[in-house]
């Protein structure tokens, strides 16, 4: 599966270089237009490999008692903060990122950051499992923030291709397109995590285990698998 997505990742790269080639030499707005619905198909896809804050918000959603509306909320505003942090650092910070027009953007500083809040958030979630009152609000908001805070590397494939191009309109509405691809997949994500926390509550319930108990013991779960992912991140 992780080669067919590699892969996957190459033939992504490949058309959307010959998308915006076309268009630089064209300037035909119609050919961008016809791009953008595989804009959004390549970011559903691209959202499926490695990374993206999957782990995450599949983690927070089943320690979480939110409700699926608000959760598809949490999962949108990763998707958009992933792509725009990617935007924003092509646009007014390319010197920061390391970067080659034929692999993936990095942004070191972001990703250290991120990674730090991750297992802030990760803390927190074990310390509100014990806690009288476990929620707090602005917690979704701050999931999304620490998940999507690194710059996705295919929106800024995409946009210094297309700064390189000299069409950085191209690059700004495909990063568009792929952002609605990107926030299909993680609200699917979040969805069918919030669907397994309702089965295992049910299951708990079942098991005439107490459903405080069971709240408690998602929300430190949750919470060791957010530290686990961040720290391995940090030590890489």
């Amino acid at each position: 599966m992780l080669d067919f997505l590699v892969r996957l990742q190459g033939q992504i790269h490949a058309a959307i270089s010959a998308d915006l080639s076309a268009f630089a030499e064209q300037r035909d707005w119609r050919l961008l237009a016809a791009m953008l619905p595989v804009g959004i198909l390549f970011g559903a896809l691209h959202a499926l490999t490695p990374g993206h804050g999957k782990a995450v918000l599949a983690s927070y959603m089943l320690g979480s008692r939110i409700a699926a509306a608000r959760a598809a909320f949490v999962a949108i505003l990763m998707a958009l903060i992933h792509i725009g942090a990617a935007v924003l650092l092509a646009l007014i910070a390319a010197p920061l990122v390391t970067r080659t027009l034929v692999g993936v953007g990095r942004a070191p500083s972001l990703e250290f950051v991120s990674r730090v809040l991750l297992l802030a958030i990760g803390l927190w979630l074990v310390i509100r499992a014990f806690r009288t009152k476990p929620h707090v609000k602005g917690e979704g908001v701050a999931v999304s923030l620490a998940g999507g805070l690194i710059p996705c590397p295919l929106t800024l494939f995409v946009m210094f291709y297309a700064l390189s191009r000299g069409v950085p309109e191209a690059g700004m509405a495909f990063a568009g397109a792929m952002a609605a691809g990107v926030a299909a997949t993680l609200t699917a994500v979040a969805l069918i995590a919030i669907f397994a926390r309702q089965k295992l509550l049910s299951l708990g319930a079942w098991a005439h285990l107490p459903f405080d108990k069971v709240v408690r013991t998602l929300n430190a779960l949750a919470g060791l698998a957010i530290i686990a992912i961040a720290g391995r991140a940090l030590l890489a």
